[in-house]
């Protein structure tokens, strides 16, 4: 079985559902597994986070999901064109797996959800596509033989799946099926990466 993080940070929930349709883009594909998790919030007077148990949701991530998957989906909402303090802190706080080269050749996608059409959704990509590059991970993104990036009247950038949500609260069908097709590409990735 290949396992695929869907790792996540979403305040208001949208990013949260974003992560969900990326599952089963993973898990429409033979032989995968999503497994979703997200980071606690932090507090905005010291570095402490929450408590380890959230009270209802997906499980906060530990640095052996990060080591143990054979891929990862990254995702955020946009703060001023970067990616949320929650999921950076998490990621300022992976040495260990850098430093035992644990992500070196895995695959990775990176997702967003922003308040406006000029929110900074490619800049809030491409910010989180940084650290994974100096983790030695494979991205990938989003190619034009994908209908919907052409077609698409909201989010959807190249970079990665993405949501407008000041034009509609909800995904539209164009974000839901990239975020799917982004999803099904990353578990075809792994299985190709783990297997050869």
């Amino acid at each position: 079985m290949v396992n695929i993080l869907v790792l996540y940070y979403s305040r208001d929930g949208t990013t949260k559902t974003m992560a969900q349709q990326i599952a089963h883009g993973i898990e429409s594909v033979a032989g995968t597994e999503a497994i979703l998790r997200t980071v606690p919030k932090i507090s905005t007077v010291c570095e402490k986070t929450a408590d380890d148990i959230p009270e209802s949701g997906s499980l906060y991530v530990t640095l052996d999901d990060l080591k143990s998957c054979d891929g990862l989906a990254l995702g955020s909402p946009t703060h001023f064109g970067n990616m949320a303090a929650p999921l950076k802190y998490f990621i300022d706080n992976t040495t260990a797996a850098w430093f035992s080269g644990s992500l070196t050749n895995k695959p990775a996608a990176v997702f967003t959800s922003t308040g406006s059409m000029h929110g900074g959704q490619e800049t809030t990509l491409l910010s989180m596509m940084l650290p994974l590059f100096h983790h030695g991970m494979i991205l990938l993104g989003l190619p034009s033989s994908e209908d919907a990036l052409r077609e698409t009247q909201t989010g959807g950038t190249p970079y990665g799946a993405s949501h407008v949500a000041h034009i509609q609260q909800t995904l539209s069908k164009d974000e839901k099926t990239l975020c799917f097709a982004l999803g099904a590409r990353l578990a075809k990735t792994a299985i190709k990466l783990k297997t050869s």
